[in-house]
């Protein structure tokens, strides 16, 4: 399919604002297995500020050194559109207000706007705080009040609100009633234990709504996989702040993911969360906090996963050839994205022709049909070409009639062996053609597939100088049928690089040699494909 042009973003201009209230720094580095560091969370926070969220909490100044360290540093910054939120808690149940360490510390990282979350639920101030519930009532108010006091603006989260609400109503409301009398300018709703169903959320939001006149938020957990659709539900109930973080990480299994947030409320429901055309950048964005938070991004998440508009089936592809909407929701540029068409053996005609349109290859009659065949026969015999589209391009280009092969392989043999007080050793011997050149070359190496690599590229090097900058990165092997033994077919799965991009090819037979040449060859083959096509572009 040829992109089509970006069209204009729905007319929500002078819709209702719904603002957007980021916690990734904050909740979201509470998933298992991520930490950040100061300097990621500054550049975190400096690209979630060009996006145009609303807040960006920024961490917990009282608790670590690290989020305190943020703070100071992050004063010096000049920030466009986000305010940087401050977090932390209602004093202790056993402190004076004025005395309360972490209200100190809050104070102490100067933002315009600090968060505190404070308990609704009569089961945590009994059990947990254990505290009267008329205390916990008053450290809500006094905290907020004390942060008033200083000037700061305050949100207040209402910690386990709906949990609390289904256990006493009637507490649950006083203690957004203290929140307000203290002067919290807006009241956030929290799922903290991610159970209630979104139909359940609008209700009590509605139901709150209309009885406090202060602005609502929600933030809910993912634990019944249910925290976007409870956000849009608490939206459409009245709420005006969505909390939630990039990529939906946090504890457990993870807070509102604002990657499906943001498109649905600006995309699905006509409302404004960002600034114009800050939504084309959303995509860019989750890659972005993934790299850094070390975390590989779930590449079917919904909008900004590189399969979120990729189509493999072929009924399909011939559909969209017609009309995109038969089989997308959105415009994928309207995010960022864009569709891809995944070749397999699955696909049909209509599949390979967009395929050759999406990578501006020329085609002859016959010549889709041609490569449609070929990729069946060669998936029938254990390759896989949805996870190695560099072979798939190679595939499509053979078969166009402007293409040249660099090399062809005229024959290669791989000896190994161990000799007696000898270690190991791996031999291979490669004859290939260039043109009308037939070059013959051998290699050794530690194993017989860096011998062949290590031959082929001793083959070539003289002719093709930027085979030097290719370089294999990752090496996979799968036996397809374990029940055929040493008999399997092999699957082989190369990955390579160079200084501007990276790609996939695959290999399969029963020989597990000729795999891994296959996977090896046109992996060198794509590098060299796209230098020249670099160089000519230069030139």
């Amino acid at each position: 399919m040829k992109p089509r042009a970006a069209p204009d973003e729905p007319p929500v201009a002078a819709a209702r604002r719904v603002d957007v209230y980021d916690t990734t720094l904050r909740d979201g580095t509470q998933r298992e297995g991520v930490s950040l560091s100061c300097s990621d969370k500054l550049r975190i926070a400096r690209r979630l500020d060009e996006l145009g969220v609303a807040f960006i909490e920024a961490g917990w100044p009282g608790s670590n050194p690290k989020d305190a360290a943020f703070f100071e540093r992050a004063a010096d910054v000049g920030w466009s559109s986000a305010e940087l939120v401050a977090f932390g808690s209602t004093r202790r149940a056993d402190v004076v207000v004025e005395d309360d360490l972490g209200l100190r510390a809050l104070l102490a990282a100067r933002t315009r706007v600090c968060a505190i979350f404070g308990k609704s639920s009569v089961l945590h101030v009994d059990r947990v705080l254990r505290t009267s519930r008329e205390q916990n009532l008053a450290m809500i108010e006094e905290s907020v009040a004390l942060l008033r006091a200083h000037g700061r603006r305050v949100i207040y989260d209402a910690e386990h609100f709906f949990d609390g609400f289904e256990l006493d109503r009637d507490y649950a409301m006083a203690t957004l009633e203290a929140a307000g009398r203290g002067g919290a300018e807006t009241l956030v709703l929290c799922d903290t234990n991610g159970g209630t169903l979104p139909w359940r959320v609008a209700e009590i939001v509605a139901e709150v709504g209309r009885v406090v006149a202060l602005p609502l938020g929600i933030h809910a957990h993912d634990d019944a996989g249910c925290a976007v659709a409870s956000t849009l539900a608490a939206v459409r109930a009245g709420a005006a702040q969505v909390q939630g973080t990039f990529n939906g990480y946090g504890e457990r299994c993870g807070n509102a993911n604002l990657c499906a947030v943001i498109p649905d409320l600006e995309l699905k429901l006509g409302l404004r969360a960002l600034p114009p055309g800050g939504l084309r950048s959303l995509f860019d964005v989750a890659h972005f906090v993934a790299e850094l938070a070390n975390c590989a991004l779930d590449e079917h998440m919904p909008y900004v996963g590189r399969s979120a508009f990729a189509h493999k089936g072929g009924v399909h592809v011939a559909a969209m050839r017609h009309d995109a909407r038969s089989y997308q929701h959105v415009e994928p540029s309207l995010v960022g994205n864009v569709s891809r068409v995944v070749v397999s053996e699955l696909s049909g005609r209509a599949s390979m022709l967009s395929k050759a349109e999406e990578l501006d290859i020329a085609m002859v009659d016959g010549a889709a049909e041609d490569a449609l065949v070929h990729i069946k026969e060669r998936e029938a015999g254990g390759a896989s070409f949805e996870v190695a589209e560099a072979s798939v391009e190679l595939v499509l280009r053979r078969r166009s009639p402007t293409y040249r092969a660099p090399f062809t392989l005229v024959d290669y043999s791989v000896m190994v062996g161990r000799r007696e007080g000898v270690a190991e050793y791996a031999e291979a011997m490669i004859k290939i053609a260039v043109g009308d050149q037939l070059l013959h070359t051998a290699a050794a190496g530690s194993g017989p597939v860096q011998a062949l690599d290590t031959a082929l590229r001793k083959a070539l090097a003289p002719l093709f100088p930027a085979i030097a900058k290719v370089q294999l990165t990752d090496y996979k092997v799968r036996i397809l049928d374990g029940r055929e033994g040493t008999g399997a077919t092999t699957r082989v799965l190369i990955d390579s690089r160079d200084e501007v991009s990276s790609w996939s090819t695959v290999g399969a037979s029963p020989n597990i040699i000729e795999a891994s040449y296959r996977a090896l060859a046109d992996g060198i083959e794509y590098g060299l494909l796209m230098a020249d096509a670099r160089r000519m572009e230069v030139a």
